[in-house]
């Protein structure tokens, strides 16, 4: 995993580029468009998670993409270009198969990026953005956030206790391992329910909620994070506008078409280098801040 000088900006900058990021590959369908997020949010996620995100990706992502990619046209039968026919008599297309890898496209990218944001986003983060808005909902969020790896910690630890007395689930017939399982699954629900508890008395003690209440904070809002956020800001502002203004669709019923609308080529091949430098922000930031690193080692 490596050090992110993306995440080391304040959280309005990295929620708002999330918020873009991934609001645009959820509405876009464009061919281009989801190939420029899906590269860009793979790049991210393996700088970020390292061997991590690549075992995501060829045991989780890649099977997720051929099966909603095979699935689609199974069950979507529209398009004019029929490649086959079922033997229910029903035509496979080549329409509804394009259609169905870029959903699946989208759908994996959509998954990566919400990795990338769940390193970047930190539950301290989360609580600050959200804290004096809605206290409630943040303390949730937060909570749920740190309650995921505590308890995969919290029940290797169980697991272990019951293993070295022989009562693990890898121990006896079928049924006395129900028996175990659901004994570890009865712990492991007394645990989190207690935990909960004792964490929502600390916060109440504390006055978390308090009409009046300051809390502390270590970010600080700088020139480097309102560069940011106005470079993010205006790329995102000029693709909503473009989408607006229609300067680029794609169908892909009844047959798969680019549809030039009423501006220059210009304009589509600069609103794609526009959604490629939003995408790409984190990683560049990165990359610059790498080569200086090295810059600086190697004056040492």
């Amino acid at each position: 995993m490596n050090k992110d000088a993306f995440g080391s900006f304040h959280p309005l900058v990295n929620m708002l580029y999330f918020m873009a990021t991934i609001g645009f590959s959820m509405f876009f369908m464009h061919p281009i468009s989801l190939g420029i997020s899906l590269v860009c949010a793979f790049t991210y996620a393996l700088y970020l998670n390292g061997k991590k995100a690549l075992r995501m990706a060829l045991f989780f992502m890649l099977p997720m993409l051929l099966l909603t990619a095979a699935l689609n046209p199974l069950f979507n039968h529209q398009g004019a270009t029929i490649l086959a026919y079922l033997p229910n008599g029903n035509p496979i297309t080549l329409e509804s198969t394009m259609f169905g890898i870029a959903a699946a496209v989208m759908l994996i990218t959509v998954i990566a990026w919400f990795s990338c944001l769940n390193a970047v986003i930190t539950s301290d983060k989360i609580v600050y953005l959200l804290g004096r808005i809605i206290p409630a909902l943040s303390l949730i969020l937060s909570m749920s956030l740190r309650f995921v790896p505590r308890f995969r910690a919290q029940i290797r630890v169980v697991s272990n206790a019951q293993r070295c007395i022989g009562r693990d689930v890898s121990n006896g017939n079928i049924f006395q391992r129900a028996r175990q399982g659901i004994k570890i699954l009865s712990i492991m629900t007394t645990w989190a329910l207690e935990n909960a508890i004792e964490t929502a008395d600390s916060m109440k003690a504390r006055g978390y909620g308090l009409p009046g209440r300051t809390a502390f904070s270590i970010f600080r809002f700088d020139k480097r994070d309102a560069w940011a956020m106005a470079y993010i800001s205006l790329c995102a502002a000029a693709i909503i506008a473009g989408a607006v203004l229609e300067v680029y669709r794609f169908r892909y019923f009844p047959t798969i078409m680019h549809i030039e609308g009423r501006w220059p080529a210009f304009w589509t091949v600069a609103l794609f280098a526009t959604h490629l430098a939003l995408c790409a922000f984190p990683i560049i930031v990165n990359l610059k801040e790498d080569l200086i690193w090295r810059r600086i080692e190697s004056k040492i």
